[in-house]
């Protein structure tokens, strides 16, 4: 393409330059002679002039008197009548340029130049003429590239985005030509690589999301069928196939909503809900691994709450903030539910020596963990609270403190906004 944007740009160039450099070197040429000839017969006439005023005046016309009056490079003859024919110059070889004047006594004088001195003005001015378009050839050419260049560059860059874009590198480039053409490629794959950015984080964040969502169920589901193996007890065995079910079920659940996020993540499912049961479902779910771990998880606060949101949802984040607890935690781990104002409130806290100064709020960051941890569970667990219309927040870093607050719903329809009394004591129950 470059060769061929230099060679078009050239070629019109050079049939400019033949039109108009022929055109001008052949008004030029005439231009010149014409000149020279108007020259001569204006020193023919001039001498003429000079002869009849002189011989009006009865003066000599000699050689001696005429010679300073003729240019040196010229060849003249006068002829008088009755006198002798004078000559002055040198009479100039081969072709000639010729001026005649004739005086009124009869007097004619003629005045002859090389042809050499008009073929020398015009060889001059074709020189002038050829540096010129010689000039205009080159400056065309340098032109050329640097127009090739400023069109080829840039369609070299944009065919290497798009092998980036094809090959698995969707970062946009942001890169402009001052060419509107050029811009407007450069825009489209630039919101082409911002789309497949999203779309490919999308996916990660999905595959992250549905690894360690997952993982949990499938570790308390592999408890449970441990215990089935371990026992002979028919009723025990019964009990726990049938928390082995619930927890199928949950599991289900979960990747029914990892799909539904990853189409829209605003979508939600929310309804009233028993919250106890949810709280219950997840103390029973997670009790063989604090047994495990030799440590003790509590329930104490309000009982017969009832709450708006999605119990796979609700189910989901509690998990994760029990799940953090066991990991990170120490101690106790301690399930507090309460009202304040218009919302239901699942408090998690544990013994442990809390969440480091250095994090504080970033905690909730994708990525972001105090100990070798994917770093994902508490921003899902967010990310599930705000799907529903609640909120997932630190309350206290030592001991540490997470809350979910959720919308309540009230027994009496027409306390529904009425301010609730005051907490029961709490009753903590080893779970």
């Amino acid at each position: 393409m470059r060769r061929r944007l230099i060679n078009s740009t050239l070629a019109v160039v050079l049939v400019v330059i033949a039109v108009f450099g022929v055109s001008l070197v052949i008004v030029e040429t005439r231009t010149i002679s014409s000149s020279a000839q108007e020259s001569v017969d204006s020193e023919a006439l001039r001498l003429a002039s000079i002869v009849e005023s002189r011989i009006l005046g009865d003066e000599r016309v000699t050689e001696s008197i005429l010679h300073d009056q003729v240019d040196a490079h010229r060849y003249s003859v006068i002829k008088i009548p009755g006198r002798d024919t004078i000559r002055l110059g040198t009479e100039p070889q081969g072709s000639v340029i010729r001026g005649k004047a004739t005086g009124a006594d009869g007097e004619q004088v003629t005045v002859e130049e090389a042809g050499s001195t008009v073929t020398r003005e015009v060889g001059r001015t074709l020189l002038i003429i050829g540096g010129v378009a010689l000039l205009a050839i080159v400056s065309a050419v340098l032109l050329a590239v640097r127009q090739a260049n400023k069109l080829t560059s840039p369609l070299t860059d944009l065919a290497e985005t798009a092998e980036r874009l094809g090959s698995g590198d969707p970062r946009p480039r942001h890169k402009r030509y001052a060419v509107p053409e050029l811009d407007r490629v450069a825009d489209v794959l630039d919101a082409s690589a911002e789309r497949i950015t999203r779309m490919l984080t999308a996916e990660r964040r999905l595959a992250a999301d549905a690894s360690h969502q997952l993982r949990t169920p499938l570790t308390a589901l592999s408890m449970r069928l441990e215990e089935i193996t371990l026992t002979e007890d028919l009723d025990t065995v019964k009990e726990e196939a049938t928390i082995a079910l619930t927890q199928v079920e949950r599991l289900t659940d979960v990747v029914e909503r990892l799909l539904t996020n990853s189409r829209d993540p605003r979508t939600g499912s929310a309804v009233t809900f028993d919250l106890d049961e949810v709280v219950t479902q997840q103390l029973q779910e997670w009790r063989p691994a604090y047994r495990s771990a030799g440590r003790a998880i509590v329930r104490s606060g309000k009982r017969g709450l009832r709450a708006i949101g999605t119990p796979g949802a609700v189910a989901q984040v509690m998990a994760a903030l029990i799940e953090n607890s066991l990991m990170h935690g120490g101690g106790t781990v301690a399930v507090r539910s309460r009202v304040t104002g218009t919302q239901t409130v699942v408090e998690v806290t544990d013994e442990g020596p809390g969440v480091p100064p250095d994090l504080g709020a970033r905690i909730f960051e994708r990525t972001i963990s105090g100990r070798n941890s994917t770093g994902i569970g508490l921003a899902v667990a967010r990310d599930l609270a705000e799907a529903d219309g609640g909120r997932l927040e630190m309350l206290q870093q030592h001991p540490p403190v997470f809350a979910l607050f959720l919308s309540r719903v009230s027994k009496d329809p027409l306390k529904q906004n009425s301010l609730p009394g005051p907490e029961e004591p709490p009753q903590p129950t080893i779970r």
